[in-house]
């Protein structure tokens, strides 16, 4: 089964750091980082409005656990955002692709 993990970071660097350490250690096939997303959420009783950058992480669902753990050590925030869907279809290829490239 594949996932899609989606998580929010306050700003590029940790949004980066964060992709390109999941894609070296082969728990993900590839993050795409979208700039510019404006998140409005309920913190600490205050309703917050802040720029955030998007990261769409492509996996395999039993890596779930060591993505989460991974992006916790390196987040910034002390609540990221990480939640995943099941890809329930995909083209072939690139989900070999994503197979291939997590060994």
């Amino acid at each position: 089964m594949f996932q899609l993990i989606m998580c929010t970071c306050p700003d590029i660097s940790n949004a980066k750091l964060i992709a390109k350490h999941l894609v070296q250690e082969k728990l993900v096939a590839c993050v795409n980082i979208i700039p510019n997303v404006i998140s409005v959420y309920r913190w600490q009783d205050n309703v917050e409005c802040d720029d955030e950058i998007q990261l769409m992480i492509k996996t395999q669902s039993h890596k779930f656990n060591d993505v989460a753990s991974e992006i916790k050590r390196l987040h910034r925030y002390d609540t990221p955002e990480i939640i995943a869907m099941n890809i329930q279809q995909g083209d072939n290829s690139y989900l070999n692709w994503i197979t291939e490239s997590l060994k």
